[in-house]
């Protein structure tokens, strides 16, 4: 514990970049009782104290083309911030995930000797590889979530740090449905369907519809199907409501804000938009099918210049094709109905078994104390450990 007082410029972009956050800033505070944090914060963050200029909301943009539509005010958001920091300067900056807002401040805040810290690792591995280079201009130390990834920065001689997920130090190894089913007044033997069409506004506008759709096909085969949406807050819940207003779907369906461990583990099976959900899926031992569907530019764009063989994270972390996932036209309620009626139909097969036992190897290997190593990191940054 120091009695030093800091001061700490921290964003993050969007829910799971709050998650990561929050727990930094709660070990941070353990070090450095009287610290102060400030930047972009989402609830998480907010509830442990941190000071939030702009709303979170502001940075949830997918896609290249999606971005541009934004463009004005990303920059105009990026550049108040900057300024601020500048005339306020942080002992420590940490830019948490949204690389494509956060990279290009960190750079302005280290020109200035403003030491910055970029927690998660941008997908160099992935695409956009000479990003690595701009990466070590704008940070003096990379906090990786994936041991995979300080490979590629040790290779290039850039600090990096491999602390682990702090959502795999969270969640149980053998998580208990019964308890989750519970929670959420469900029945032991209901047949349960987690919706997550994602976080962000686009993404439940360009996803919930197939989604919905795909849990009619379903229910046809399983006619008690019981579905459950979690959302991240309340305009995400305003805008599905809205949307089933306006369907009326004929569903046993319900709409919870927050909540998403609980239905993600209460759940049977998983019908979830590609992104940190999966990893989060993948934690509490679900099978799942993942979809991603973005803009035909973007589309193009990222055919182009994505290099990794899978983009679902637990594919990418075992190397093989674990879980299905659906690119663009795939993303049709036939093509999901086909792949999810067996994993609703027969819970206990084999081959569930076997996905339980590879998803608990790469839990192990991800749960390594993160929130504690990654504050043990930015206190060893700042000279007090």
């Amino acid at each position: 514990m120091s009695d030093k007082s800091i001061r700490v410029g921290i964003v993050a972009g969007e829910a799971s970049g709050d998650i990561l956050a929050a727990g930094l800033i709660k070990q941070l505070k353990k070090i450095y009782p009287h610290a102060t944090f400030e930047g972009i914060a989402g609830p998480k963050m907010q509830n442990q104290g941190c000071h939030s200029l702009f709303d979170m909301e502001e940075l949830s943009v997918m896609g290249l083309v999606e971005v541009l539509s934004r463009i004005r005010r990303l920059l105009f958001v990026r550049k108040t911030l900057t300024q601020h920091f500048i005339a306020n300067p942080p002992d420590i900056f940490i830019g948490v995930d949204a690389p494509d807002f956060n990279l290009n401040l960190e750079t302005k805040l280290k020109q200035k000797g403003i030491k910055t810290v970029h927690y998660v690792s941008p997908t160099v591995w992935a695409w956009r590889e000479k990003r690595i280079f701009k990466i070590a201009k704008a940070t003096n130390l990379v906090l990786s979530i994936f041991p995979f990834e300080k490979q590629v920065y040790d290779k290039h001689g850039i600090p990096c740090e491999f602390v682990g997920h702090t959502m795999a130090d969270e969640i149980d190894l053998i998580p208990n449905t019964d308890e989750a089913r519970k929670a959420l007044q469900l029945q032991k033997q209901d047949t349960v369907l987690g919706l997550l069409p994602g976080s962000r506004k686009r993404e439940v506008a360009t996803l919930l519809d197939v989604f919905i759709d795909s849990a009619l096909k379903l229910k046809h085969d399983i006619p008690g199907l019981k579905v459950l949406i979690p959302v991240v807050n309340r305009q995400r819940k305003q805008q599905v409501d809205d949307y089933l207003q306006t369907r009326l779907p004929d569903l046993d369906i319900r709409v919870v804000i927050g909540h998403a461990r609980q239905v993600m583990i209460a759940s049977d099976a998983l019908l979830l938009a590609s992104g940190t959900a999966t990893l989060e899926a993948m934690l509490c031992k679900k099978n799942m099918v993942t979809a991603y569907k973005l803009s035909a530019m973007t589309y193009q764009i990222m055919r182009w210049m994505y290099k990794a063989k899978y983009f679902a994270l637990p594919n990418v972390l075992a190397d093989q094709k674990v879980v299905p996932e659906l690119l663009q036209d795939e993303v049709n309620p036939e093509t999901i109905h086909q792949l999810l009626l067996p994993m609703l139909q027969d819970k206990n097969s084999q081959h569930q078994q076997a996905l339980v036992s590879q998803f608990t190897t790469l839990h192990h290997s991800l749960r390594q104390n993160a929130d504690v190593q990654a504050a043990f990191a930015v206190a060893s940054l700042l000279g007090e450990s």
